[in-house]
């Protein structure tokens, strides 16, 4: 009897930790499933993929990187040679693994996948199906192209923009019915809703069971609120400003803060009382997101995509601050949570010290207030969205 080989499954996410993380948890999740199935990320020499991809234990690919110019530039003229040399090698890649499937969480890395797949049907060979997630609230054109070309089109949330997937159907023998090049013989649909993809360790985070832990590792005390302060992993000056310019109001009302500001920053807090029981612990960098969201009973964060799917994911009320700058994608991350009384929107230059002492202290100082806004982003948030995913892909693949 033949014996079937393993899976083989690309992921095509890098850049951002908004794009790899997921790629990584919906590889942690086909791992599970399948402890044989051959994972293989593409990434480029640009990304944080070089680091943040080995240290998970996959193997990387690189492929030329092809960032669109935003305006009309030299570059653009160049633009079409760097993608044909991108298709190129990531064709190269899909046919030496043997892939069975592409799964795109966009960016510049998605794009050349998403073409490279879709050229067998131009050149004789076995299409390979694609998969396309989409993270943000507002699509990119890399999963907008993608998912013309895709066999399902994944969303974190509603209204995205993005469609065009084909989602299978059974066609009388117990498979997903194909029109002849891979595809699934229905018609193009909306995006299929699953959140997006965290961590294992964020997934099944149970804040209170490891809050007596997380406190003391991070040398907070054991009793009374906690506020985590976080900008992302370089920091964010008006984050820091603002929440470091009320320390002292903080710390006096009892309120303890775990404040991540930056690797190249650095915090005033010589106003807090050194003798009040509350502390005010500032660190270049948190490396243990688990314990920092069990050690805390609210955030002030910004509201990137990944941001807002752990933070709501361990149930974690939050002021989220979206970037002053962008297409006002991140306020649009940010709103399902808000919607539903997990967390407020706070604009960049309405978070003051003064914003902090008049509308955080308040809500940290009331327990019951808290407690519902847990509830509430919790039932927002998508536990299982890397596990969602991880079946979708071998549906695809039909096995």
């Amino acid at each position: 009897m033949a014996v079937e080989r393993p899976l083989s499954v690309i992921v095509a996410g890098g850049g951002t930790a908004g794009h790899i993380e997921p790629a990584m948890a919906v590889a942690d999740a086909l791992r599970r499933r399948d402890p044989a199935i051959r994972i293989t990320a593409l990434g480029t020499e640009r990304g944080l993929e070089t680091r943040l991809v080995p240290e998970r234990g996959y193997p990387l690919e690189l492929i030329p990187p092809v960032p669109l110019p935003r305006k009309p530039t030299a570059d653009l003229l160049r633009l079409p040679g760097r993608v044909r040399a991108s298709v190129a090698r990531t064709r190269a890649i899909i046919d030496a693994v043997d892939a069975d499937v592409i799964v795109g969480f966009g960016g510049y890395v998605a794009l050349p996948a998403y073409l490279a797949a879709g050229r067998g049907l131009l050149r004789n060979r076995r299409r390979v199906p694609i998969v396309v997630h989409e993270a943000n609230a507002k699509a990119g054109i890399a999963n907008k192209i993608g998912a013309r070309l895709a066999t399902r089109v994944l969303a974190a949330v509603p209204g995205s923009g993005i469609h065009g997937g084909r989602r299978p159907k059974d066609d009388g023998r117990g498979r997903p019915g194909d029109d002849g090049r891979g595809r699934s013989a229905v018609g193009g649909s909306e995006a299929e809703i699953v959140g997006i993809p965290v961590r294992q360790s964020i997934a099944t985070l149970d804040r209170s069971a490891l809050r007596a832990e997380a406190r003391a590792h991070f040398g907070l005390p054991a009793d009374g609120p906690v506020l985590l302060v976080f900008g992302g992993s370089q920091g964010a000056r008006s984050l820091n400003e603002a929440v470091s310019g009320a320390a002292a109001q903080l710390t006096a009302a009892g309120i303890s803060v775990l404040h991540a500001h930056g690797p190249k920053n650095t915090l005033d807090v010589s106003g807090v009382d050194p003798d009040s029981p509350a502390k005010y612990v500032a660190v270049p960098y948190l490396s243990r997101m688990d314990l920092a969201y069990a050690a805390s009973d609210a955030a002030v964060c910004r509201s990137g995509a990944m941001t807002v799917a752990e933070v709501s994911a361990v149930g974690l009320p939050a002021f989220y601050v979206p970037l002053p700058h962008g297409n006002g994608e991140q306020e649009l991350n940010a709103r399902p949570i808000v919607s539903l009384g997990g967390g407020r929107i706070v604009p960049d230059a309405e978070l003051t010290p003064k914003y902090v002492i008049d509308e955080v202290i308040p809500v940290l100082s009331d327990a019951t207030r808290l407690s519902d806004m847990a509830v509430a982003a919790a039932g927002a948030g998508h536990r299982d969205a890397a596990d969602a995913v991880a079946r979708i892909v071998v549906e695809v693949i039909g096995r």
